[in-house]
This record gives C-alpha cells, structure tokens and sequence, in this order.
C-alpha cells in the first residue's frame, strides 16, 4: 500500500476542495492507496455530504487526521514524509516544504506568464494537471511533458430528475455559477441577459457567483459601468451590483454561498446554464454538473473548455477574440466570446424547448461514454501514481 498525501483542503464549497473531497471519498477504502490530506478534516468541510457516504469514510478521515497531526518538521522547517506529496500548484505555482517519494506538482493556472517556471518546478519529479491547454504551455516553458487527466463530476449526485415545483413554471431560467472574477466572464453574463431580458420579460437569471473570498471578487466591473461592492453585511451584493448595470434586480435570484451537494437540486429547476469564462485551466465545474444533471450549456470554447464541449454536447460559443493581459497576467489562448452570439444562444433555446431537453440528455451522456467522473478521475490517477518511482 502506498501513502497519496494530496496537499490542500477538502472542502465542498470550492474547486480545489471539491476534487479532494471527491479523491478522498473514492480512495476512502482502497486497499492501494492510503489517502492523506494536507489539512484536518472538519465538520465544516464534509457539511451537507451524505451521511451515509461519511458513515463509509469517517475512518480514513480519523487516520488522515491523527497523520496529520504527527508529522513533524526537519531542523530547515522541510517535513520529509514516506509518501507521494501532490502539491496544489496554482497560478504563480507557490509549493510547500514537504519532501515525497517522489514530489508530484499539480499544476492548474490561467495566468500564461511561466517565466519563472523552470526554477519553481525543478524540485518536483512529475507534473500534472487537467487540460491540454495547461500541458502545452507547460511543456512549452519547461521542456517537460506533464501528465494530463480531466476532471469530473459525481454522475450519482448531478443527476436529471423531476422539478420540485418550487418555482414558477412560466418563467425560463438562466443559471451561472462561478466565483465573480475577470476570467469567469460574469460581466458578460450581465450584458446578455439585459439585452435578453429587454425582449423576454419571463427571463430569470439564478447566480451562484459567491465565494470563500469576497475580496477577490470585489471591485470587479470588466464590461460594465459599475463595480461589484461588498454589502454591509460582508457579503458581495450582486443585486446591487445588477441594479446598478441596468438590470432589474426582481428578474436575478442570488444564492448566496452554496455548499455543492446541494447545487443538484438547483440545476434540476433550470432550463439552460450560461458560462461564458474567459479562460478555465481545468474544464468549469459548474459546466460539467450542469451537463451532468441533463441542463443545456452555453459555454465558451477556448483553453481547457476546448477538452470538454462539442458541437453535440452544448451550444458553443465560436466566436472568440484574443483577450488582452489583465493586470499583470498574460493570457495566451483566452477567449473573449460575443455578446450577439450569446443572445441568440439565448434564444434558441428559450424557443427550442424540446431541444434544449434532448440536447441536456446527450450532455450528460457525453461524460458518462468519455469517462469524465469523479470516479474515473480518481482510477486514472491511481494507476498513474502507483506507476512512479518509490
């Protein structure tokens, strides 16, 4: 058996914190691998998960703890541990001090400015991370030929099922989701709708763009004439926000913060999901629990999206421009999609119900027949990893 310690925080209420919730569960019980994280596992962390599920794990979650809880550093602050280290590399790629048999760097960015990455990642033995577009580049700065495997999505919990009745079933629903940040193309979704809106009072746009971190969200305008602020409360005020564009806040349902067990049940009351990102270094969580719950997606196909959509899958966004460095991020391979296009995505689908219906089916069959789960995920990673060096 050998030792995976996946360094960063499981959590459900975010991306990092969903994949390694996701490994931990699916590695929970096998008899390979002895799944560690990088941070105790709390109450918080694993709130809304199945009980069941947690019934299952709680063990390896009480091991991973107490592992946790004994390592314990070298005299030059290195911890050296008989396991494979797997860092959460983000952009900038900031590692960690801990010594594996061997070190695995997970790279995941958007910012395409890799100057530095030579020296940054010479430490590590492997490279990893989740999209073609992340590999190239890698590749391209460091000489070195990273592994590439998709992430997923739980196919058992974003699932089709019967609406609730909950909302009001003459209405058409747009959902987005994504923390509100210049890639994510938030202000994009703004535009369309009240452009949509304008001509189809029915329109209602359902956001789920909070995070953790409102201060990164904060002050954000892109396209737009009014930055988002944070309310009084220290929460984003997204109707303010859309008020403040030109978009009536009784026509936008904001969910607030939203653990992710609960999203199926959103997804489900939808009729279309609009993610219209600039630039995805893996392939958009919210897109895949979207398709995999059978909604219709209108996404933009540039950087790791170009893994994930086809013609069949979703109503793809084609008409891409080059999107200029942003603050102090280069953006090699971003995409700036057109409003026009969105709109009429928009409105083919809310005059093509029945399509909408059939192409949410496929969407979801896609990721099934190409293997992008969760489960998959975690198979192809373990084979991967019981293949390196000791």
């Amino acid at each position: 058996m050998r030792r995976v310690f996946l360094n960063w925080q499981l959590n459900n209420g975010f991306g990092w914190g969903i994949l390694g919730l996701n490994l931990f569960f699916q590695w929970a019980e096998d008899r390979a691998i002895r799944v560690q994280m990088g941070a105790p596992i709390t109450d918080k962390d694993v709130a809304m998960t199945d009980p069941l599920r947690l019934r299952r794990v709680m063990p390896a979650i009480v091991a991973s703890n107490q592992f946790l809880g004994s390592c314990r550093p070298e005299p030059d602050g290195s911890v050296k541990l008989d396991a494979i280290v797997i860092d959460a590399l983000g952009n900038g790629f900031s590692g960690s001090r801990l010594i594996g048999r061997p070190n695995v760097a997970r790279c995941i960015f958007e910012n395409t400015d890799l100057r530095a990455a030579p020296a940054l990642l010479a430490r590590y033995g492997e490279l990893l991370t989740a999209s073609n577009w992340n590999a190239e580049l890698l590749q391209n700065a460091t000489g070195r030929a990273p592994k590439v495997i998709f992430e997923g999505v739980d196919t058992s919990i974003f699932c089709p099922g019967s609406r609730s009745g909950v909302m009001d079933p003459g209405k058409f629903y747009i959902f987005s989701g994504g923390k509100v940040e210049y890639r994510k193309a938030q202000d994009l979704v703004l535009l369309a709708f009240k452009r949509f809106s304008q001509a189809r009072p029915d329109a209602v746009l359902v956001t789920a763009w909070h995070s953790p971190w409102p201060s990164i969200s904060a002050g954000f305008a892109g396209r737009l004439e009014r930055p988002l602020q944070v309310g009084a409360n220290g929460r984003l005020d997204i109707l303010g926000w859309v008020h403040e564009n030109g978009v009536d806040p009784a026509r936008v349902i904001d969910l607030g913060i939203l653990p992710n067990p609960l999203m199926p049940m959103v997804l489900r009351e939808m009729d279309i999901s609009l993610q219209p990102s600039r630039a995805e270094a893996c392939t958009n969580l919210p897109v895949k629990e979207a398709m995999a719950t059978a909604v219709p997606v209108i996404a933009a196909v540039n950087t790791g999206m170009k893994d994930l959509l086809t013609d069949g899958n979703c109503l793809p966004l084609k008409r891409q421009t080059p999107v200029a460095p942003h603050n102090d991020w280069l953006t090699e391979g971003w995409g700036e999609s057109d409003v026009d296009e969105i709109v009429a995505w928009l409105e083919y689908g809310y005059e093509n119900r029945d399509r909408l219906r059939e192409l949410g089916a496929a969407s979801r069959q896609w990721l099934i027949d190409n293997g992008r789960t969760w489960h998959s995920h975690a198979a192809q990673l373990k084979q991967w990893l019981l293949g390196l060096p000791g």
